[in-house]
């Protein structure tokens, strides 16, 4: 099948060129299907740029996936035109009375703020109460998976010392888990963040496993089963370059940043980044996909039902 967007929105031809699945909501409509329901809180600055990473993801299925782009109703972006944001993106306060089979949130380059300044935290909370009764399963990603720990189960989240930036060898602790089926034993992962959540915080919270860890970087997948909800601390859906992206950013601005860690062959800076993740990436995405398609009601009106 395919991910069903529109053809104009940038991710299509990016994705098509790419040999991924994609349909345009007249091709989707002559299915007779009912597709996954997915919505895309996009919360990173660089719009475009995520909205077409996590589009790759999810659209590599066998699954036909309707995505709706979704944005904080007060907050305006900064770096995303408005045209793009009138044309592709609902705020929230306008979706809100419909039922999604799965909502990825995203993260956000606010980390350095307590989670009660970032502007719109009261309409993050509304979303993350909503997703009790109108979202099946939600994925929260990086800030987006802190904040949904802190609302659920009050962890808090620490300020790192200095920024953990680069690829990092993580652990399968969880081989059993459906959302780990087809995963190695370890693997890398793609980090760069100023926070982190610590291991013992999150095991003295009820009803969080860890799925995935480093000894490098703390926990990184957890699972929340009573919240129907999955939280990722870390960066699969990263492309091959967007570490470099940062990395020559902060050189650009004089920052003492160090190079990203096991990025570069040698640590060399001057050679192209090699992209060791991409297939767990699909894994991940893939297996949440699944289990979404076969534990959400075909019937919408009952998701966030017991």
């Amino acid at each position: 099948m395919a991910i069903k967007i529109p053809e104009n929105l940038p991710a299509y031809d990016i994705l098509r060129r790419e040999g991924v699945s994609v349909m345009s909501p007249e091709q989707a409509a002559r299915q007779d299907i009912r597709p996954l329901q997915i919505g895309l809180l996009n919360l990173m600055p660089k719009k475009i740029q995520t909205e077409t990473q996590f589009s790759r993801l999810i659209g590599a299925t066998p699954l036909q996936i309707e995505l709706t782009l979704i944005r904080m109703t007060g907050h305006r972006s900064r770096n995303t035109s408005p045209e793009h944001m009138a044309s592709f993106y609902q705020p929230f306060q306008e979706v809100k009375s419909r039922k999604l089979d799965g909502l990825i949130i995203t993260g956000a380059p606010i980390e350095h703020l307590p989670f009660d300044e970032v502007d719109y935290w009261a309409e993050m909370q509304e979303v993350m109460n909503w997703t009790q009764s109108n979202v099946h399963s939600t994925f929260g990603v990086c800030w987006g998976g802190m904040a949904m720990v802190n609302h659920f189960h009050g962890v808090k989240k620490h300020m790192l010392t200095q920024k953990a930036f680069g690829c990092f060898r993580h652990q399968n602790l969880a081989p059993s888990s459906p959302f780990l089926n087809g995963f190695s034993d370890d693997f890398v992962i793609p980090v760069s963040r100023w926070t982190e959540m610590r291991q013992t915080e999150i095991d003295a919270a009820n009803g969080l496993v860890t799925l995935i860890g480093s000894g490098e970087t703390g926990p990184c997948l957890i699972e929340d089963e009573r919240h129907r909800a999955l939280y990722i601390f870390n960066h699969f859906e990263y492309e091959s370059g967007t570490l470099k992206s940062e990395y020559d950013r902060d050189v650009a601005r004089d920052l003492a940043t160090k190079v990203p860690v096991n990025y570069y062959e040698n640590d060399d800076p001057s050679t192209a980044p090699k992209n060791r993740w991409r297939s767990h990436a699909h894994l991940l995405y893939g297996n949440w996909i699944n289990q979404v398609y076969q534990t959400t009601p075909y019937d919408m009106t009952k998701i966030g039902k017991s």
